[in-house]
C-alpha cells in the first residue's frame, strides 16, 4: 500500500493514478508550505483524489515558506521564465532552479509522509519524481530515493520505503502515460503561479507545454483545454 505525496502536478498525479489502479492508494497528502500556488495545488489534489476515489488530506507546513525567501514563496519576486529551447540548458535551468529552491523541501515532505506511513502501517510512500528535472533538482533523483530509504530503515519501525513510478521517465513519457490512461489533465496544476489560469511562462509550465506538444494531436488538444496561450 502507498501514501502518495501529491503536489497536484503531472508527475505526482500519474503516481496517484497508477496506485489507484492497483487499489493500493491508502492516502494522498498535499502540503501547503506558503507557496504562491498553494490554493491551486490543493484544489488539484482534492479533485484528483475524488476522481480516483482516494482519501485526501491537506497538511500545513507554513513555517517552511516563512523561512524560505524564494520565488515560490514570495509573490512579489519575479519567477524565472525560460524559453522552450532553454529547458535543456544546464546554465539556464540551474539558474531557474536556484530561484525557486525551497530548503530541504522534498526531504521534509517525505519525512512527513513516512511518519504517516509508519503510523498507518503502510509500507511505501510514492513521490512524483522524474529524470528530466533530476538533472538540476537533486531531490528528484534516484540517488535521493536510495538515500532516504537507507534513512527510513532506521527512523521507521516498519522500514518505510520511498518509490516513484515515474523516476526514470522524462516529461514527454509521463504525459504519454497520462494520455494513455485518460488521466484528467484539466484537474492537474503544474504551474508555479497560483490562480485559475496557468501562466505558461514558468519553467514548470514550459516543460508541460513541450511534453504535450511532443505527444501529437491528443496532447495539443489537451493544451487547448488547459488554457494554453502562446
Amino acid at each position: 500500500m502507498y501514501i502518495i505525496l501529491l503536489s497536484g502536478g503531472m508527475d505526482s498525479a500519474l503516481n496517484l493514478a497508477f496506485a489507484a489502479k492497483e487499489n493500493k492508494a491508502s492516502l494522498a497528502l498535499t502540503i501547503r508550505y506558503g507557496q504562491r500556488a498553494a490554493d491551486s495545488e490543493c484544489m488539484a489534489g482534492e479533485k484528483l483524489c475524488k476522481y480516483y476515489n482516494v482519501p485526501w488530506k491537506p497538511i500545513s507546513l507554513e513555517w517552511l515558506g516563512e523561512v524560505n525567501v524564494t520565488g515560490l514563496t514570495r509573490p512579489e519576486q519575479k519567477l524565472p521564465h525560460l524559453q522552450t529551447n532553454e529547458l535543456d540548458s544546464m546554465n539556464a535551468s540551474s539558474a531557474s532552479m536556484k530561484a525557486v529552491w525551497v530548503a530541504n523541501r522534498n526531504g521534509v515532505f517525505l519525512n512527513v509522509a513516512a511518519a504517516y506511513a509508519e503510523a498507518l502501517n503502510v509500507s511505501h510512500v510514492l513521490a512524483g519524481f522524474n529524470r528530466e528535472e533530476a538533472a538540476t533538482f537533486p531531490d528528484n533523483s534516484v540517488e535521493f530515493i536510495e538515500a532516504l530509504n537507507r534513512s527510513f530503515f532506521y527512523s521507521t519501525q516498519n522500514h518505510v520505503q520511498v518509490e516513484s513510478f515515474t523516476k526514470n521517465f522524462d516529461k514527454t513519457e509521463i504525459l504519454a502515460q497520462a494520455l494513455k490512461i485518460n488521466m484528467p489533465l484539466d484537474f492537474v496544476w503544474s504551474c508555479y503561479e497560483g490562480g485559475t489560469k496557468r501562466c505558461w511562462k514558468c519553467e514548470s509550465c514550459k516543460r508541460t507545454e513541450r511534453a504535450l506538444l511532443a505527444n501529437g494531436k491528443k496532447g495539443q488538444e489537451w493544451l487547448t483545454t488547459m488554457g494554453w496561450e502562446t
